[in-house]
């Protein structure tokens, strides 16, 4: 029986945790255990976790809820330690903000695997970007495609993380490397890829929306610095000559969110 390992990691997020809180609560499927990993926050994120420990055993609910609150050096250092402390079959990253689509949505990940198919290394599907009141917004392009592989985000980040579900055991040989700072997301989704086609394992395609992700965006400063480290990113796994024209086509993309921000 496939089992998730929902990790939520948090800062600060009491205005944003209450709704991802409530999501991950209701998700019908039984085999989940939600991780929280909090980095000694100094708002009321702390209480709300307590808060929602304690009416969770209360219910019939049969998740299982395990809490950190330390400090951390960042948020890829407090996925890491998610990682570490995942036991579900499939482990996935919903920050707080971030929903699941629908009360059903792990049922309907967990029964696109058949019961005596192999494993896929990661399990993916679509994203629908949502603002702070959960209304829908857009759906998130590019749309992850069938044969979807490692190279496949030489074009790009094609799944959005938080509808990237990684077989826990290849994730667990692939932490985060913290040497990134803004794209250590793309590099850790690459390499997770990679250790499924070494073992022999497939990708799959659940044919849903996934995840909500909460709209939201970096500063100009922090978005230059994450296209250079994407850059690095991608040098690192595809080669020099690609990564070129990829970080060109970054800047344009870029420079036309400007333009149609007004900015």
């Amino acid at each position: 029986m496939i089992s998730f390992s929902v990790i939520t990691c948090t800062y600060n997020a009491a205005v944003e945790l209450p709704r991802t809180l409530k999501s991950v609560a209701e998700q019908t499927y039984p085999h989940v255990e939600h991780l929280l990993i909090d980095g000694l926050s100094a708002d009321a994120t702390p209480a709300l976790i307590q808060q929602y420990v304690a009416e969770m055993a209360q219910t019939e609910n049969l998740h299982t809820i395990k809490v950190i609150s330390e400090r951390d050096a960042g948020l890829y250092d407090a996925m890491n330690k998610g990682i570490a402390m995942a036991t579900g079959t499939y482990l996935v990253f919903i920050n707080a903000g971030d929903v699941f689509p629908s009360p059903s949505t792990l049922e309907t990940v967990a029964s696109a695997v058949g019961e005596a198919e192999t494993l896929p290394a990661v399990l993916y599907g679509d994203t629908d970007i949502v603002d702070a009141e959960g209304r829908f917004l857009r759906h998130r392009r590019p749309v992850p495609r069938q044969g979807l592989s490692w190279r496949s985000f030489s074009r790009g980040m094609l799944v959005c993380h938080q509808a990237f579900y990684a077989l826990t055991s290849l994730a667990q040989q692939t932490p985060y490397n913290l040497h990134y700072r803004f794209s250590a997301d793309v590099d850790w989704c690459i390499r997770v890829m990679k250790a499924g086609k070494a073992a022999g394992l497939p990708l799959k395609n659940v044919q849903a929306v996934v995840a909500n992700y909460l709209d939201g965006g970096m500063t100009v400063k922090n978005h230059r610095a994450s296209l250079k480290e994407r850059f690095a990113v991608m040098r690192s796994h595809y080669g020099l000559p690609l990564t070129l024209v990829m970080h060109a086509w970054f800047v344009l993309r870029a420079v036309g969110h400007k333009l149609n921000k007004g900015a």
